[in-house]
Formats: C-alpha cells, sequence, structure tokens
C-alpha cells in the first residue's frame, strides 16, 4: 500500500500527518488483527485431527519504518509444512496428487483491506 499526498502552500498537515504515522498508536492495532487473523485462519483451516487448525499464530515486525503481520502455522509433519500442503496440494508416495484447497486468501484478503481501513482512519484522526 502506498501512502501518496500532495500538499500547497503550509505543510503544517502534511507534517502533522506523518507524525501521526510515525507514532506507534497507529500501529497497535495489528494485534487485534493478529490475533483476528488466527481465529480466521483456525477456522477456515479444513480440519481431520484439528491440529493444523489450532497451530496458527502470528507475529508483528517493527522495521526500518515499516510494520507487518506475519501469519504462520507451526504444524509441520516430516519437515512438510501441512498449512502450506493444504493450500496449494501435494504429490502421494504412490505417484497421485492431491488437489489443493484455497483457504487462505478467502480470510486474509477481507482482514487485510480492513488492516488498510483501520490504519487510514488512525491516521487521519
Amino acid at each position: 500500500m502506498a501512502i501518496i499526498f500532495k500538499s500547497k502552500g503550509s505543510f503544517n498537515k502534511t507534517e502533522a500527518f506523518l507524525r501521526r504515522i510515525k507514532d506507534e498508536e497507529a500501529f497497535k492495532i495489528l494485534d487485534e488483527y493478529g490475533a483476528k487473523g488466527v481465529a480466521l485462519l483456525a477456522s477456515a483451516t479444513p480440519t481431520d485431527t484439528g491440529e493444523t487448525a489450532h497451530s496458527w499464530y502470528y507475529e508483528i515486525v517493527h522495521k526500518h519504518g515499516h510494520h507487518a503481520i506475519i501469519f504462520h502455522n507451526s504444524h509441520v509433519v516430516d519437515g512438510r509444512p501441512i498449512a502450506i500442503l493444504i493450500q496449494y496440494g501435494h504429490g502421494t508416495g504412490t505417484g497421485g496428487f492431491v488437489q489443493g484447497r484455497d483457504y487462505i486468501n478467502p480470510v486474509i484478503r477481507p482482514l487485510f483491506q480492513q488492516i488498510a481501513d483501520e490504519v487510514w482512519k488512525a491516521v487521519n484522526k
């Protein structure tokens, strides 16, 4: 997401806007949305044993002025991330292929739009 701004005359409003962005207050909502994302991913994950659905977690990363929510799933079997195998499909030991199920994108896309809307509101107070 890019933020573009134009200003004529005084830069007071622009400077206030940039101060609000710099202020971590605008990004505290990321924690709320991280928890919401984990709940959405858990509920959307196809279940057999439920282990993959219950293995979602998130981290908030703040680096060099960039802020991100990273979602992870810790359910790994024989070095293979099960959530990814469910999402994209995988080969079987007998030469077959199990088709993937797109269960991540349908819940994450609307969540990311909500985050963008909420951050925009926060910086435009």
